[in-house]
């Protein structure tokens, strides 16, 4: 019991809000210490040397810095206001650009905070300019910049691959279909919406000209190359995850000094974030790596294997009891924590099961995206709150991000119920 103690605290401490990293780091020391003293500890530098020397994890700061580049060099505010003009006739099309410039965002970004925050200060004002409604267009905004966390080159997917052992090449493959399926969920939702609420999500514009419909393609398309060459060379085999991150961060560069916004400051300022950022992952993976290797000394990890494999219904009871368990951890902790301590407990099941590990892997991230919409700690409602005009209230931010959590659970359940849309 020793083991589920230990797991309790930790979950009380973050709670209450304690830094993770020193959370789980600082228990696994004191209760390693009570339980068999200091040579519990005698491998723990081969574990951090391993971490640090990993050759997948390499490809994280190099995706973030793609991301801030490009979000610095103003790419989000090209896209929205091209496709803003292109779907300016439609009813709902602010909303319907809104999500097709964030799932381009998060194929070349991937940065959900930035995403969220740019999507907020750009397309925001504009929908409520429209009499678009508060809660409608605040749902849209929020939704539309998680999709990095499913889109690839996503972090999630990267740090899932590594945690469960898979080729995240093969990850990246797996989660475009499901990827597209949320967008067009999105998309029919705000439709349906349109059509039977038109006076709170109403046209903006008419039909754009050759001009305009030019212009679009001038934003849209070297995003788009970006995306080719990133995604295509892994996806085709030319190059490893860790190598087409490279090549985004090159591409990044070249894109802002295309838009003339390449300065020193710019790389400074996203050097500095990657490293912010980065810091914090590892010190997050270094931490929960002592911790695991508490919690399965003491016995932890059989208590919970045992429950997991002795539900009903074999595969599939498991499957269903796991998502229930993520979805609730979502509403409290960050992805990264999920990740890097849950899913190893989850995967190793998963696999005496005989899941696929893509398939465990591709569920686990649809369900930690929706983890950014949860409330209370849904991290793209703090984004939002941070940057929304006045008027609009945290209720307004909870209200409209309900349906699209709808829809991602009944996308989860699509691709729970069908795996052979992704694993043949």
């Amino acid at each position: 019991m020793i083991g589920i103690i230990l797991f309790i605290v930790a979950m009380l401490l973050l709670f209450f809000g304690f830094p993770v990293a020193f959370t789980f780091g600082g228990l696994a020391l004191l209760f390693g210490l009570f339980i068999d003293g200091l040579d519990m500890f005698s491998m723990m530098s081969f574990r951090i040397n391993s971490i640090m020397t990993n050759t997948t994890l390499i490809s994280i700061p190099m995706f973030i810095f793609m991301g801030i580049v490009l979000e610095k060099a103003g790419l989000a505010n090209k896209l929205l206001v091209s496709m803003g003009i292109l779907f300016g006739k439609i009813r709902g099309g602010l909303a319907i650009s809104t999500i097709i410039v964030g799932m381009l965002l998060a194929a070349t970004t991937g940065v959900v905070g930035a995403s969220v925050v740019a999507m907020g200060i750009i397309s925001l004002p504009v929908m409520l300019k429209y009499n678009y409604d508060k809660a409608f267009a605040c749902g849209v905004v929020c939704t539309s910049g998680t999709l990095g966390q499913i889109i690839p080159p996503s972090i999630i997917l990267i740090i899932l691959g590594d945690v469960m052992q898979v080729p995240v090449g093969d990850l990246f493959k797996a989660a475009v279909i499901p990827g597209v399926l949320l967008v067009m969920a999105y998309i029919s939702y705000i439709v349906i919406f349109a059509l039977i609420k038109g006076e709170k999500a109403p046209a903006i514009g008419g039909s754009p000209t050759k001009e305009q419909v030019y212009e679009a393609l001038k934003a849209v398309v070297p995003p788009l190359m970006l995306i080719v060459f990133v995604l295509g060379s892994i996806f085709a085999g030319i190059a490893t995850p860790t190598e087409s991150s490279a090549i985004g961060a090159v591409g990044a560069v070249l894109l802002a000094l295309m838009y003339k916004k390449l300065s020193f400051d710019i790389i400074k300022g996203a050097s500095l974030q990657t490293v912010k950022i980065t810091a914090m992952v590892f010190a997050i993976l270094i931490g929960a790596t002592a911790f695991s290797m508490v919690f399965t000394y003491t016995g932890g990890d059989m208590v919970v294997e045992e429950f997991m494999t002795t539900l009903p219904a074999g595969e599939y009871g498991f499957l269903i009891a796991s998502m229930i368990v993520v979805f609730l951890l979502g509403f409290f902790l960050d992805f990264v924590e999920i990740c890097f301590i849950v899913v190893p407990i989850l995967g190793a099941i998963a696999l005496t099961l005989g899941v696929d590990p893509i398939w465990f892997a591709i569920l686990i991230a649809i369900n930690l995206q929706t983890s950014f919409l949860t409330p209370p700690f849904g991290f793209s409602l703090f984004y939002l709150k941070g940057v929304v005009p006045e008027g609009v209230r945290t209720i307004d931010i909870y209200k409209g991000v309900i349906p699209f959590i709808v829809i991602q659970i009944l996308v989860l359940g699509i691709v729970l119920a069908f795996p052979d849309i992704l694993i043949g």
